[in-house]
């Protein structure tokens, strides 16, 4: 396993305390970096905590759509911590349905956890990023918002908005020590797919070439690389990590 050197680095990873999101604090603490996992879940933060057990990880329960709570939380840690890493890993899929039979509510809904979550994130902490004149920030897109999947318009339309997000704002900050990109993942065994119905995992698993789910570890690895100094030239780009679902 390749070591990515993280020391003396902070980083803050939404939807920190499961999933993706867990996989990817436990790597970076391995690397060296001290880490604020930020989630609205206060149960699974408490586990999480309790799991890992490392005086480099901090928390905040955050709720990534509100803007107020994200910029108080930012200030807050601020005072006393540089922000070098940002991942933008809090998501939903949402229900599973023909988008002519969506409801309006859960559609807001992931669009804003999602997509405005991503977005609230990057508002309040690139500020902070330009005047240090040093960031790595990560998206976490999926397939999904490369390929679109049947019966998830909306999640589909969220990670699209992401990868657009991530475009603009890597070529906004290129002049600066700022990277911005983000990986598009097909499904791996988390919890988020217990949101979706057995026949759709299915229909996503078919779709992939190399016959299997993501692991987790194979993901967090592909992140620490983005989060770290030794990416010093790829920005607004999309890193696919799809077992050959994508043809781009």
């Amino acid at each position: 396993m390749n070591h990515f050197d993280l020391n003396n680095k902070t980083a803050i990873i939404t939807g920190g305390a499961q999933g993706f999101g867990l996989d990817i604090t436990k790597k970076f603490l391995q690397f060296g970096a001290k880490v604020f996992i930020w989630d609205i879940d206060e149960k699974e933060i408490n586990k999480a905590l309790k799991d890992i057990n490392n005086p480099n990880l901090g928390y905040s329960v955050v709720d990534v759509t509100n803007f107020k709570n994200v910029d108080a939380t930012v200030k807050k840690l601020s005072k006393n911590s540089k922000i070098d890493i940002l991942i933008n890993n809090a998501g939903i899929t949402g229900a599973t349905a023909q988008l002519w039979k969506y409801d309006i509510k859960e559609w807001n809904k992931v669009i804003d956890i999602n997509l405005n979550g991503t977005f609230n994130c990057c508002k309040s902490i690139v500020p902070l990023m330009i005047k240090n004149n040093y960031g790595r920030i990560v998206n976490i897109s999926s397939v999904s918002g490369k390929d679109g999947n049947a019966n998830a318009s909306a999640y589909s339309s969220a990670k699209a908005g992401v990868i657009g997000l991530t475009k603009s704002l890597g070529k906004e900050l290129a002049e600066f020590n700022i990277a911005v990109n983000a990986v598009t993942p097909a499904g791996a065994k988390t919890r988020i797919l217990d949101q979706m119905s057995k026949q759709h995992v299915q229909n996503m698993l078919s779709k992939v070439p190399r016959g299997r789910f993501l692991e987790l570890d194979e993901l967090s690895s592909l992140v620490s690389w983005l989060s770290s100094e030794e990416n010093s030239f790829s920005t607004a780009a999309v890193f696919d990590i799809s077992g050959g679902r994508s043809t781009y």
